[in-house]
């Protein structure tokens, strides 16, 4: 049986709360109990750096997180479970990455695009306040998939654009210098849940709307008491859809436990009374891991141990691939024979590429990708992934006909000729005409 690999980062700044027991922690201990699969779960403390500037909190966060995982039944004994700033090598291969990956990728990036938008129309500067940690989070998320080589990356559709990123710096580099890395897959889970809030809105630390994953029973019934609900009186009857309250409940509760509450909404519960079940529920599935988380987070010796034997687990893959890596590029020993200077080529002569994607606000879009990862084309959205292959299939057949009909759909890819784009819809077509 053939073993994918899956890999998740999680991002030391915060405590975590229920929002991310049920969309990540629990099914991703699930996952890692599945045959054929090895998994690398580890704590991102150099993300950290980017959102926080307190070590205080980055330190107490890396603990809480690492003992909430453990406390959740991640066995570290059938997962590689390590600190990201354990691994020196991931920094070295942030470097190597960044000096194949274009900076025009890194100007459509999420999360840089926001801070320019909000500065923007702010009336500031557009680089106001961006620090090139944030410019350069996806190189370093590249770094961290690509290290290891991840077949799938379980992330939520807003993070699907790192993937893809990842992906193209990973041809980059293997267009130059030889078939080294693994081309990374989005890993989407539709069935996991996203929690709301106290306040309706989805549960994060940025809204300050959180359930912390283990708030002692005192902690847990004030919270939820704090839920937002309506003003319907008891017997009343109350609305299941958009109840934050039954949501939360749901995510915890068997099938025949939610049929039951929704029969009670009908029926017209006191809001009290569903606070009351939604409390019992939730501290029936948390309480036990609760006491192990207690027991583990007054023992951080050995829960450092742990990260430290998971490290040099991990480490065992990326010291020799690395060592690989480094020799690849010329980083290499004078001594070394020569004849190595040159990377192996494929026999196969490397082809441009079109890439077909759904960005975060729902939208279906494509990109052609020269054969050493430059942007040649990209597209605005389309409502439907069909239309945005109709289009694809347009311009492998037409050409310069096809771009020139589908202009309203093309975005501008600056530094890019249309000679180059002409070239590359030229070779996909002799291609195709050979096969």
């Amino acid at each position: 049986m053939s073993t994918t690999r899956f890999l998740t980062g999680i991002t030391t700044t915060g405590t975590p709360h229920l929002g991310n027991f049920v969309g990540s922690i629990r099914p991703s201990v699930a996952a890692s109990l599945s045959p054929g699969v090895q998994s690398f779960y580890f704590l991102a403390d150099y993300h950290a750096l980017i959102k926080c500037e307190d070590p205080v909190r980055i330190q107490r966060s890396t603990l809480e997180i690492a003992a909430s995982w453990l406390a959740a039944g991640l066995d570290p004994e059938k997962v590689t479970f390590y600190r990201q700033s354990d691994i020196p090598e991931i920094p070295e291969l942030t470097w190597l990455l960044t000096c194949v990956t274009g900076k025009g990728v890194l100007n459509r990036a999420h999360a840089y695009k926001a801070s320019v938008d909000k500065n923007t129309a702010a009336g500031r500067e557009q680089d106001d306040g961006v620090t090139a940690g944030l410019f350069m989070y996806p190189v370093l998320m590249g770094a961290d998939i690509l290290m290891f080589k991840a077949h799938k990356v379980p992330v939520g559709r807003d993070q699907i654009q790192h993937i893809e990123m990842a992906r193209d710096m990973a041809a980059s580099f293997n267009h130059l210098y030889g078939e080294h890395f693994v081309l990374p897959e989005a890993a989407i889970d539709d069935h996991v849940a996203t929690l709301p809030g106290l306040d309706g809105r989805k549960m994060s630390k940025s809204y300050d709307n959180t359930i912390p994953l283990f708030s002692s029973r005192a902690q847990l019934k004030k919270l939820i008491g704090g839920i937002l609900t309506d003003s319907r009186a008891p017997g009343e009857p109350k609305e299941v859809e958009g109840s934050a309250l039954f949501q939360i409940y749901q995510a915890f509760a068997t099938p025949d436990e939610t049929t039951a509450l929704r029969k009670a909404y009908a029926d017209g519960i006191a809001w009290g009374d569903a606070k009351e079940l939604l409390l019992e529920r939730v501290d029936q599935v948390i309480a036990p891991m609760r006491a192990q988380y207690e027991e583990l987070i007054h023992n951080p010796a050995r829960i450092e141990q742990t990260l430290l034997a998971g490290a040099e687990r991990a480490r065992t893959l990326a010291t020799p691939f690395m060592r690989d890596l480094r020799s690849a590029v010329g980083l290499r020993s004078l001594v070394q024979a020569s004849a190595a200077a040159k990377p192996a080529k494929a026999v196969k002569a490397a082809l441009p590429s079109f890439k077909q994607y759904r960005e975060a606000d729902g939208k279906f879009h494509f990109k052609l990708v020269a054969a050493d990862g430059r942007l040649l084309l990209q597209s605005t959205g389309f409502d439907a992934p069909k239309d945005a292959g109709q289009a694809i299939g347009q311009l492998q057949k037409d050409g310069a006909g096809a771009l020139q009909a589908l202009a309203p759909r093309l975005a501008p890819v600056d530094g890019v000729a249309q000679a180059d784009v002409l070239a590359a819809l030229q070779a996909l077509a002799d291609a195709a005409s050979a096969a």
